[in-house]
């Protein structure tokens, strides 16, 4: 059963969840895309789909019982955010830690983020360091690259296991110092609902992916996109995502989303020519005791 505060509802049932928050998620697909797609996971697969530990869930409500905001957590991940206001991130940081939380990090629109890192402080003795900047991007026109690199895309099969695993590790592994999904788990999971499409040139030896995630509430969130590094700056990468996001428009996405690194000049320069439109920046802090 939920605990309740005076603002802040928390629990770990994803059905409460989905039950009091669920529209709220779905109002706004592209800022809620990470809590959107973790909720679908975690509803097809089961409370494991991202760890060992059950979820943590928590919405906000005003006094006639509107959400105004949410979060969630999957253990060893961070906290999840959707925008709110520097009072609500505090009183969400005052009921975790008062209920005994102990947090790695946050991860949110750049502003709630830095919000919530500065409460924890306050309430935890913790401290707090801005180690990602982000931006979520949505598909405008697609325009793929003029002119292409020789070759096709492939959805990955079964067959491909192997490669796709180790290229999520290294994937993983460039991201640095973040918690990472067991490979084989991980391309078990995205092979079978066609999540990952290859760059193969005319030899027919994968030379990029890009993946998808499943449409939920209308937007399908394209990632990761990775070219090992040896192949890189031949157009690999934005072929495989220009393929990837026409597919995403062929099933009926009314939104194609993803992220960048805005510490990567490249992809974000690489996303805006295929057609891909800024929509708001987010930030990763992490905690130290």
């Amino acid at each position: 059963m939920a605990s309740v505060s005076p603002d802040w509802h928390l629990t770990r049932d994803l059905e409460v969840f989905l039950d009091r928050a669920g529209s709220f998620l779905r109002s706004e697909p592209a800022l809620h895309t990470v809590q959107l797609t973790v909720t679908d996971a975690l509803g097809r697969r089961g409370p494991a789909a991202y760890g060992p530990e059950p979820p943590h869930f928590a919405w906000l409500t005003d006094r006639d019982g509107t959400v105004r905001a949410t979060a969630l957590r999957t253990p060893p991940y961070e906290l999840n955010l959707t925008p709110t206001t520097p009072e609500a991130a505090d009183a969400l940081a005052a009921r975790l830690a008062e209920v005994g939380h102990v947090l790695p990090g946050v991860n949110g629109p750049a502003d709630t983020a830095a919000d919530f890192a500065a409460a924890w402080e306050r309430r935890t003795g913790a401290t707090a360091q801005l180690t990602t900047n982000q931006r979520l991007y949505r598909l405008g026109t697609l325009t793929p690259p003029e002119p292409a690199p020789p070759g096709r895309e492939r959805l990955a099969t079964r067959d491909d296991h192997g490669l796709v695993a180790r290229w999520h590790a290294e994937f993983s592994a460039a991201a640095g110092g973040r918690p990472v999904r067991d490979p084989d788990r991980w391309a078990e999971g995205r092979i079978a609902h066609g999540g990952i499409t290859f760059w193969e040139p005319p030899d027919g030896t994968p030379v990029a992916m890009a993946g998808a995630l499943p449409k939920v509430a209308g937007q399908i969130r394209i990632a990761p996109v990775y070219t090992p590094p040896a192949l890189r700056g031949r157009g690999y990468a934005s072929a495989a995502t220009a393929a990837v996001s026409r597919a995403a428009l062929t099933a009926g996405a009314d939104e194609v989303l993803l992220f960048t690194d805005l510490a990567n000049p490249t992809s974000n320069a690489l996303y805006q020519r295929i057609g891909y439109r800024p929509v708001r920046d987010f930030a990763v802090h992490t905690f130290r005791t």
